[in-house]
Formats: structure tokens, sequence, C-alpha cells
């Protein structure tokens, strides 16, 4: 059994190197958002409960985190748990909790080990107390790390996301903190849950659906998207690479065309 492991490995190495050695280090994407799709569908596809799925799923996580971290990504954002999602069937998100739970337990010493820090946006009140007091004490512990941060999108809807930092930019301009003419594009990203991190430039989602879900409306204005038909338990490490390898051959014009881009490109030279 001890050689077969060993063997797997071997083959996902040299599959690992097939898209890593193609990406230019020097244009890597500062953040990049997942939306981890089709636990669910591929555990049925194995005959499986859906809880099977969301086990696995934990695999590609790490996969993930750690490719990220590996080639110098500096934000990852995991859409984990949506606010919608609290209407799944009580037994899946009852177990989904759990999940959630031990695998934060077990992580630590990978988030450790790889000096990444663990930051989670969303309504955390909604979750289960063991789960807000695992992911505090996770988050209290890795804050000093600076290679990288991993945000779980956990409990987390953009257009409520939106709409609270409206409800605060109205109690500041109640209370004489803001003018009107100070509420700009930039006083809204500053009163969302991103407010500390770069807009992400890269969002990646699994099983084939071709929708962002309500995921970082705001903040995807100009994200580069990628869609793969694999199910989140079976995306790898090279999968990733694969993704920021095609995101680096795409023209990003954010309104400008080519000519323009190309004159800016002329003159940073």
């Amino acid at each position: 059994m001890y050689h077969f492991k060993l063997t797997i490995t071997n083959l996902k190495t040299t599959e690992i190197i097939a898209y890593k050695e193609k990406i230019d280090s020097t244009r890597l994407p500062q953040h990049i958002a997942i939306i981890m799709d089709g636990n669910g569908r591929w555990a049925k596809a194995q005959g499986k409960h859906r809880i099977f799925g969301h086990k696995n799923g934990v695999k590609a996580v790490r996969e993930v985190t750690e490719g990220c971290a590996e080639i110098g990504v500096k934000y990852l954002t995991l859409y984990a748990f949506s606010t919608e999602n609290w209407n799944r069937p009580k037994t899946e998100v009852s177990a989904l909790m759990q999940l959630l739970f031990l695998t934060i337990g077990k992580e630590i010493k990978t988030l450790q080990k790889n000096n990444i820090r663990l930051n989670v946006i969303g309504h955390i009140n909604d979750l289960p107390e063991s789960n807000r007091k695992a992911l505090q004490e996770v988050m209290e512990a890795t804050k000093n790390n600076t290679r990288m941060t991993l945000t779980l999108a956990l409990s987390y809807g953009s257009r409520e996301e939106i709409a609270e930092a409206v409800r605060k930019m109205a109690a500041d301009y109640k209370d004489g903190k803001i003018s009107m003419q100070e509420i700009t594009q930039e006083t809204i990203g500053a009163h969302l849950y991103t407010h500390d991190m770069p807009d992400p430039e890269l969002m990646i989602r699994t099983s084939g659906e071709h929708r962002i879900s309500n995921f970082l409306l705001w903040q995807m204005a100009y994200t580069e998207l990628y869609f793969t038909e694999k199910f989140w338990p079976e995306f790898e490490r090279n999968d990733l690479f694969k993704a920021i390898y095609d995101f680096q051959h795409r023209e990003r014009r954010f309104g400008m065309i080519s000519e323009q881009l190309k004159e800016q490109e002329t003159t940073n030279d």
C-alpha cells in the first residue's frame, strides 16, 4: 500500500511541472477567488452521500492553498458556505458545520508550516459557537503569518455585504462623519469585508456551472473568470496552475482598446 501511494505522488509531481513551469512568475494574480462547486454531484456519481463529496473536497482545499503559496499568490479567497446554503437540508448543514470544525483543527499545522494567515468574511455570528471559537483561535494563532492570506467566505452573500456597507455609510453620514460628496467607489470599497485586500484578478469555478452565485459582486467588476468541468474534489494543484496559465494569456483591457494598452506598456518600458 505504501509503494502504491508513492507511485501516485510521483505521477502527480510530473503533472504539476507541466503547467507550473509555463507560468510567468512576474505576472501572477495577487488575489484568486474560487467557487468550490460540485462536491454533492461528484459524490452522487460515486454512489455516495453528499457529505462524502464535502469530505473529499478538503483535499482540494489543501492542494490549492499550498499551490498558491508555493508560487507566490498573496491572497486566496474560497467560497465555502453561502447565506443561501442555510436553506439546504438540516442534516447536510449540520454535517458541513461538523466537517468545518474538524478540518480547521487539523489544518492549523499546515497553515503555520506554510506561513499562511487565516481570515474569514461573512456573517460569522450565524455559525455554531464551536465553529466560531475554532475559527477565532486559528485566526489569532496565524495573524502574524505573512506569506499568504487564506480567506474563507462563510455564511457569506455579496448582496448583503453591499447592503451592510450602505447602512454603515448612511450611519456615518447621519453622524456627520462623511459628506455626500465623499461617498465614492473607494468609500464603498473601504466598507466591504474585503477592504484590506486587493480585488480578485482571477475567479475559478469548478463543476461546469457558469455563474458567480452572489460571490464578491462589487469586487469582481474586472475579474477574469475561469470555468472548468471538473468537480471540486477532482481539482488538483496542476488544475490551479493551468487556470493561472490561462489567465496570463488574456488581454485585460479595463475598458480600453488593445492599442492603448500597448502604448502604456511602451511608456512603462
